[in-house]
């Protein structure tokens, strides 16, 4: 029996993730919690594992594609109650996944084929759009790129193309429904190609179906794409036809377009034509290469740059940079370390940093405390959930200790190197992710002595911590010695944080650092 992996909600808010990487094939035989997929939401990496033994029919996504919650990832031939296992269905039936709710089903008569067309991507983070006007009645015949719909988005009226010949056959919405994004929107009659070959509509995130079965570019300037690719191509000047398609059947993607135009190009005096012009004079044989590459901005990288925007733009930031001297602290930590140091706890300075903070917190309670949106309440926080960012191979997380006024330094220690080994590996979970409210950025482990760090909003506080120095400084007799020294630079939300506020905050803080004896007093 052939059941559909409907992928879940892997995070609060998650609607989609990227496919990052397969671990089975179709055709492996698996086993009830194997792991199948590992995907990347907006936060961290997830590792999907089957629900059932059974033998892969279909995986629905490439490497690198976007697959939705609550749409089917993949299909398994499930082993029944028996034992028995019903036969992998062949790849031109297997019918792929368009929405929750909703499944995409061709059907081939007398040498027709009824294809659904999903509504497709019309803008970032629309999900839908209203139908303003058919321009079409059921029973039409259209051509490709014909005029079929109006729709208007929340930011503007987009015109929905017919992605080829064909006969209108149903119209799912009526004028004035909501339609949904990556649902049937209406169904088209298409004539049959190879009689052995049935047409599947491709669902994924980032293109619209527009399927043919010849491998072979089109003549004429045709090829395999969607809409948007094409106006994509029109708009850069490339003649679409000459760019190397990586999608099934030689589709063509927007980065096969953004790929050919970032390439070294060679044009001849003898070639009819060249698929971009390019400046200069043209010789016998020229070879120009731009050095130019266009990256796309998404996953862990995407969310950071519309965090920090949003933090930047709606928080008034203001800067408090102190000096401390952490000789005794680093004595202290380097007596300890060879004793409680293991492979699951890693006794850096760290641990201190935030049970101190968590001691000087409960004296300061507004640097432990949230702003709603519109400033008109402050929340102060009962646990001291200290984040710490961490550079991971996916982006910048900042992955929080809970609690850490009831932990030892110990368990702190241990929680950290949780934290930092999962981060790293981009495998941290959601939850370690959530419910921060005060930030520490390690960012003198790199280098630096000061920075100006973002508030990671909705937390009202941040510190940046710079690279530790051996400093000559006075002693108390005048004396000159050298000390180990490491700026700090505080950022605080100016709304509910004052310089006073911080500046008493930051004293007390590093009282606990400077004399670690006062610390270990302070602790219940």
């Amino acid at each position: 029996m052939i059941k559909e992996f409907i992928l879940p909600d892997i995070g609060e808010g998650v609607v989609e993730c990227e496919l990052v990487e397969w671990l089975v094939k179709e055709g492996d035989v698996v086993t009830e919690d194997q792991p199948i997929a590992d995907v990347m939401t907006d936060k961290a990496l997830v590792q999907i594992p089957a629900p059932y033994p059974g033998t892969i029919a279909k995986l629905y996504y490439a490497k690198g594609e976007i697959a939705k919650v609550h749409a089917p990832l993949y299909a398994v031939d499930v082993i029944d109650e028996g034992g028995a296992q019903a036969a992998v269905i062949d790849e031109p039936a297997v019918v792929e996944a368009v929405s929750s709710h909703q499944r995409q089903n061709d059907t081939t008569i007398a040498n027709v084929t009824i294809e659904e067309f999903l509504l497709p991507d019309i803008g970032e983070g629309i999900v839908e759009c209203e139908l303003v006007e058919w321009l079409v009645s059921e029973g039409d015949n259209v051509v490709e790129d014909q005029p079929i719909a109006d729709v208007m988005t929340d930011k503007a009226l987009v015109q929905i193309p017919a992605m080829k010949d064909g006969k209108i056959t149903k119209l799912h919405y009526r004028k004035g429904q909501l339609a949904q994004v990556h649902a049937p929107l209406f169904a088209i009659e298409v004539a049959a190609e190879a009689p052995a070959v049935a047409t599947t509509v491709n669902t994924s995130v980032e293109q619209k179906a527009s399927t043919v079965n010849s491998v072979e570019p089109a003549p004429q300037g045709k090829a395999l794409a969607s809409p948007a690719v094409r106006r994509m191509a029109r708009t850069l000047d490339i003649d679409i036809s000459k760019v190397k398609g990586t999608g099934k059947n030689g589709r063509v993607f927007k980065e096969d377009i953004e790929r050919h135009q970032s390439a070294p190009v060679t044009t001849s005096i003898n070639a009819p034509s060249v698929a971009a012009p390019m400046s200069g004079n043209v010789s016998e044989t020229q070879t120009v290469a731009t050095g130019d590459r266009i990256e796309p901005i998404k996953g862990v990288r995407a969310v950071m740059a519309r965090m920090m925007t949003e933090s930047v733009s709606t928080i008034p930031h203001f800067t408090y940079c102190e000096e401390f001297d952490l000789t005794e602290l680093v004595a202290l930590r380097e007596s300890m370390k060879k004793k409680y140091s293991t492979d699951e706890l890693k006794l850096t300075m760290m641990p201190f940093f935030m049970k101190s903070m968590s001691l000087a917190l409960a004296q300061f309670p507004d640097m432990n405390s949230r702003v709603n949106a519109d400033c008109t309440e402050q929340t102060l926080l009962s646990s001291h959930n200290i984040g710490m960012a961490v550079d991971s191979k996916v982006g910048l997380l900042v992955p929080n200790v809970k609690d850490v006024q009831n932990k030892t330094i110990l368990q702190v220690a241990a929680e950290i190197t949780r934290l930092t080994t999962a981060a790293r590996s981009g495998r941290v979970s959601p939850a370690d992710l959530k419910g921060g409210s005060i930030s520490i950025s390690n960012i003198g482990a790199l280098g630096g002595t000061v920075a100006t760090p973002i508030i990671n909003k909705p937390e009202v506080a941040i510190v940046a911590l710079g690279k530790l120095q051996v400093l000559p400084r006075f002693n108390a007799a005048g004396e000159v010695e050298a000390r180990k020294i490491m700026q700090v630079s505080w950022s605080g939300d100016h709304r509910v944080i004052d310089g006073g506020t911080i500046a008493r905050f930051c004293n007390l803080w590093k009282l606990y650092l400077e004399q670690p004896q006062e610390m270990l007093l302070a602790m219940q």
